[in-house]
């Protein structure tokens, strides 16, 4: 209790009836402030003075209370007196009596009208981008603003005072909202600036409203929303993670380190275990040390999700036989993934997904799109040779009976499109890609023009309709017969002719978005590059090493015949993008104990990273699946965002370095042995501390 409350407790005490002593407020000498010195002996620098600069002043102190935002401006309110506050957009004189100007909020923009010659004056001299308070009175323009569409369109402000709350500087690095764009490093730079772009400011309303309609979907699907660690340890499966280094050493002596999650994968698998949490959901911040493209980052959130008690296999027929195309377990994941995907296009872009959506098998994405995550959106097929319409029975009969492990592609490129297009560029582009162009004399003998068809020896039926048409282009390239990895050569390609077939106006993609769920991927891959540093040669998790095989596989899978197993994991595809993945785990312990170390040959010290899954799995986990959705991804998409870097309001660069806050940074000597670290080179960073005490110096010398 301060002493000024205790002071009036005092004397506001009375004693009771029964005691002698008076019962009038006591009487307490009135308290003197002591002040308090400091134990340090160390003399305070001297503070200058504050000398304002030249030119327009910040306001301090009362002004007019804001009755209004910009955007709620309408001409029902003509006549009517407000206040409004924003930014100073443009400044026009008509005549020395009448000036016009436009201040920008954060939602809307409206026109000021100001006919008093003082205040017209002052703000003619105010620099742009400054911030203002307005007193007006609204009116109906007689001309609407040129492409107006709402309501404040309509209506002007008739100014009676202005209020400079902060003048911005004379020269600004670029000003936004301007039909000329300044370049991406410089509004990367000064990001704060370019967050005023009406464009980048609508992409964070949308984010904030998709959050909202996920968590209140999720919490009526009876999800309950928890938390996860954010420093957890480090795994030996997955892609690079961020070390965050510790000042408690091990026993041995070593700096410790935290890792940041890639995911929240073991916390909400743990959860489910518990029992406590049959259905979890979070808006999970996850960090991976990768390369920065349009739609990766270092940091980035997941709509994360897990579920007790979820299918290990496929749904049984329907009551007329009907099987799902849904040849998996997790088809409750599905079933809550989809309903939330449609509430989100129904609330943000008022279009209603009607029906399931489509689902395809990995190996079927790849033998005819060339890509475990496809654009359907186009009519253009990467298909194996023995897929060609033509092929004679016994040229069909040879690459059926073709024991080699690869096989030829081939995609056609019809003439119109072909002519349009720099083939030769295009074949460039790819030294595993070769190309036939069609004539009348090799509309049937095509295949052997191309060094990698004519050595098989093919041949075509003539009594047939050709394949192709004169003026085709016919795109051919080898892989292996059975597929692995994300893209095919060709696959590749029919993305890149597609972008560029748009861009000349050739081709126009539909509207409508085109899910689709891509099914049965390899339990395990060789050909992930991702994973490469950390499987080391050995066989890598498709998806992580907790993902469950298909039922019908695990024979196979419990006799070592790994390569042709598939699991039970399933990707969300949004427009050729990837935007979700999960999978239906392992829950039996000794099965999982089994992948780790005899599949994934994991050796005693990485298992022992998992121990506290294991020991968990063997307290009676239930079985269980799960799935994350991009959430940046997701928004780009709704926003039609080129990049996912315009959808995150402090992005990092594509080399994952941020603009604004100038991380990362190095950290000096002094404080590396904090943590027990060295740098192996200490003179680079003794140079430069040394330059940077020399700016510092310079900048507290300056005038």
């Amino acid at each position: 209790m301060s002493l000024i409350r205790s002071s009036r407790a005092l004397r506001s005490f009375k004693t009771c009836s029964r005691c002698s002593i008076t019962s009038q407020p006591r009487q307490i000498p009135s308290l003197t402030r002591i002040p308090i010195r400091s134990s340090s002996t160390v003399t305070p620098t001297s503070i200058k003075p504050y000398i304002p600069k030249s030119g327009p002043k910040a306001h301090h102190g009362p002004r007019a209370k804001i009755t209004h935002d910009v955007k709620d401006l309408s001409t029902d309110l003509e006549g009517q007196k407000v206040v409004i506050a924003g930014w100073l957009f443009s400044q026009r004189r008509a005549s020395e009596n009448l000036h016009f100007f436009t201040l920008r909020s954060s939602t809307s923009s409206v026109q000021l009208v100001s006919r008093l010659k003082e205040p017209s004056q002052d703000i003619m001299s105010w620099p742009l981008e400054s911030v203002v308070l307005v007193e007006g009175t609204v009116r109906g323009r007689k001309q609407k603003a040129k492409n107006g569409s709402s309501p404040v369109d309509e209506i002007e402000i008739e100014l009676s005072g202005v209020t400079l709350l902060n003048p911005a500087e004379a020269v600004l690095p670029f000003y936004p909202n301007r039909p000329e764009v300044a370049n991406e490093d410089l509004r990367a730079q000064h990001r704060y600036l370019d967050l005023r772009r009406a464009d980048l400011a609508e992409n964070l309303k949308v984010r904030s409203k998709v959050a909202h309609i996920i968590r209140n979907y999720l919490h009526d699907k009876d999800f309950t929303e928890v938390e996860t660690p954010v420093l957890l340890n480090s795994s030996p499966e997955g892609a690079r993670e961020f070390l965050v280094p510790t000042r408690s050493p091990t026993s041995t002596g070593l700096p410790a380190f935290y890792a940041l999650p890639q995911s929240p994968q073991q916390p909400k698998q743990l959860l489910i275990a518990s029992g406590a949490i049959p259905r979890y959901y979070q808006l999970a911040r996850c960090f991976r040390d990768e390369d920065g493209r349009k739609d990766r980052q270092p940091e980035f959130t997941q709509i994360d999700l897990e579920m007790a008690f979820v299918d290990a296999s496929a749904p049984p027929p329907t009551k007329d036989g009907m099987r799902s195309t849904w040849n998996i377990g997790g088809s409750q994941i599905r079933e809550v993934i989809e309903g939330l995907v449609k509430k989100i296009w129904k609330d943000i872009k008022g279009v209603n997904l009607e029906g399931w959506f489509r689902v395809m098998p990995y190996d079927v994405a790849m033998d005819v799109y060339g890509s475990d995550k496809p654009d359907t959106r186009f009519e253009m097929y990467t298909l194996p040779i023995g897929y060609y319409p033509t092929l004679s029975d016994a040229s069909l009969d040879k690459v059926l009976l073709d024991q080699s492990p690869s096989t030829i592609e081939y995609l056609i490129s019809p003439a119109a499109q072909a002519q349009a297009l720099n083939i030769r560029s295009l074949a460039q582009s790819s030294q595993f890609i070769d190309y036939v162009k069609i004539t009348n004399d090799n509309i049937y003998t095509w295949q052997n023009d191309s060094v990698l068809t004519a050595p098989i020896g093919l041949e075509q039926d003539r009594t047939l309709p050709a394949g192709v048409k004169v003026g085709d282009v016919v795109w051919v390239s080898r892989r292996k017969k059975v597929a692995e990895g994300g893209w095919t050569h060709l696959g590749r390609l029919r993305v890149q002719i597609m972008e560029l077939s748009v861009a000349k106006g050739l081709m126009t993609l539909p509207s409508e978005p085109h899910f689709l769920w891509i099914t049965q991927f390899p339990l395990f891959t060789m050909a992930d590059e991702d994973k490469a540093h950390l499987s080391k040669g050995r066989y890598a998790s498709t998806h992580h090493p907790f993902t469950a095989p298909m039922f019908e596989d695990m024979n196979d899978l419990k006799n070592g015949k790994v390569d042709g197993v598939r699991g039970q994991h399933y990707d969300l595809v949004l427009n050729g993008q990837e935007i979700g993945g999960g999978s239906v785990r392992i829950h039996d312990v000794d099965l999982q104990e089994w992948v780790m170390k005899e599949v994934l040959q994991l050796d005693e010290q990485e298992i022992g990273r998992f121990d506290h899954l294991l020991k968990a799995l063997r307290c009676g986990a239930p079985p269980h699946g799960g799935i994350a959705l991009g959430f940046d991804r997701l928004i780009a998409i709704l926003c039609g965002a080129k990049s996912i870097r315009e959808v995150i309001a402090f992005p990092k660069s594509g080399t994952g370095i941020d603009p604004v806050f100038k991380s990362p940074s190095i950290s000096s000597n002094d404080v590396l042995a904090e943590y027990g670290l060295t740098s192996l080179n200490k003179e680079k960073i003794e140079e430069v501390e040394g330059q940077k005490k020399d700016v510092e110096d310079d900048e507290t010398s300056s005038p």
